[in-house]
């Protein structure tokens, strides 16, 4: 009955949360749902859920009340078994009323305890229902483990990388080959921007450096030591990511630049502000860095939201910054000042950069240009022939993403 109760019950609540999440998608993307007019299409879809959601409780509780009528059915049944049997060993076998009256109330006491067992029951199944996916998770092992231990921790890191015959594919994707023998090196201290059309493997690059992802084969290196063998918590404290769309919690801009180092003081905090050009702004604000940011910093421009995820990756001083199209999303002026903090940050330590555009490759001490998985050319802006087919690339990528 339980189990039974328990895949009902399962059911019913998978509805609803598909139904919340259709709520959330639509009011997390107002602006587009009403530009679109998808309003009706929005109310729709989410009456369609509510729809499966009721059936599936309708039958829990049709299946409730048939296990409660047939518990309550052998209760009364039992009842009935004792009064008949009763009066049989009374007529029959010399037993007094008394006696059988004893034993009668005993198990109408029983019958009645287990009937007090069925709001345990339905509990007991809506429990195991909300807690089967919680458990799911929980017993997921992950191919990378962020909290194993048992890698090795150098003394410090010059920040040199190499990527040395790559082969990878994305496990949601294992028809589509992104790496064939893919190789890049990057010396210590040296600016690379990677170049390429939009699918040619450059944000790629980003994630097997942060160990998002393992090589099926291949090798990724920082300082010639296999990633693999290095303790991953260690190497990440080393490395600072600042993405496309940059992600800052429902928090003030004081706790979201904060996240970048445990126990970060004040001043250490004013001063990556400042080296990510974004003490003006702030300043501006009638809270300053106590201002809550808004749910996923809707209460800032794209502009700030990039420079206190530039601010934050500061604060962590990593010896190795990855830049995913940290200004492809801005207007003209917002990246003029995006680009200037960056190239203050860059200073001093290897910084991957993923470009888009011309502006953001013009401080860049060698360029990799990327092409269906493969590196097919390799040098400096000084060079014109690199640089012309550089900006035909660019030219193409950007034709595309319009």
């Amino acid at each position: 009955m339980a189990m039974i109760m328990a895949k009902m019950s399962s059911r019913g609540q998978i509805a609803y949360a598909e139904a919340g999440n259709v709520v959330e998608q639509t009011v997390g993307a107002i602006r587009t749902v009403a530009s679109f007019t998808g309003e009706k299409h929005a109310i729709e879809k989410y009456n369609d859920k509510l729809r499966i959601a009721y059936s599936a409780t309708v039958r829990q509780g049709l299946v409730s009340g048939m296990g409660l009528g047939t518990m309550m059915l052998v209760v009364f049944s039992t009842y009935g078994l004792a009064v008949w049997v009763g009066a049989k060993l009374i007529a029959n076998h010399g037993y007094n009323g008394g006696q059988v009256i004893s034993v009668i109330l005993a198990i109408m006491t029983g019958g009645m305890s287990l009937g007090q067992t069925i709001p345990s029951v339905n509990a007991f199944a809506s429990g195991q229902a909300a807690a089967y996916k919680m458990f799911e998770t929980i017993k997921r092992k992950p191919m990378i483990d962020p909290y194993d231990t048992s890698g090795i921790t150098l003394e410090d890191i010059r920040g040199e990388i190499e990527l040395k015959d790559v082969y990878f594919r994305y496990p949601a994707r294992p028809d589509v080959q992104i790496f064939a023998g893919f190789s890049l090196h990057v010396p210590s201290g040296t600016t690379a921007a990677l170049v390429g059309q939009s699918g040619s493997g450059k944000s790629t690059v980003i994630s097997l450096l942060e160990r998002f992802y393992d090589p099926e084969s291949g090798e990724v290196l920082i300082d010639g030591v296999d990633l693999k063998k290095i303790q991953l918590q260690w190497i990440r404290g080393k490395i600072g990511l600042v993405s496309q769309e940059p992600i800052l919690f429902a928090t003030t801009i004081r706790e979201n630049i904060a996240y970048g180092k445990d126990n970060a003081t004040h001043e250490e905090i004013k001063e990556a502000i400042d080296m990510a050009n974004a003490a003006k702004f702030i300043d501006k604000l009638p809270k300053g860095l106590d201002t809550m940011v808004g749910e996923h910093g809707t209460q800032l421009s794209g502009g700030q939201k990039q420079r206190i995820a530039i601010a934050r990756a500061i604060l962590k001083n990593p010896r190795i910054l990855l830049l995913d199209e940290a200004t492809s999303a801005l207007d003209a002026e917002s990246e003029r000042i995006v680009q200037d903090a960056l190239v203050r940050v860059m200073s001093n330590r290897t910084t991957m950069v993923v470009a888009h555009r011309l502006t953001t490759i013009r401080n860049a001490d060698m360029i990799a240009v990327v092409h269906l998985g493969k590196l097919v050319e390799k040098g400096t802006i000084s060079m014109p022939a690199l640089l012309t087919f550089v900006s035909i690339l660019i030219h193409q990528s950007a034709t595309l993403r319009d």
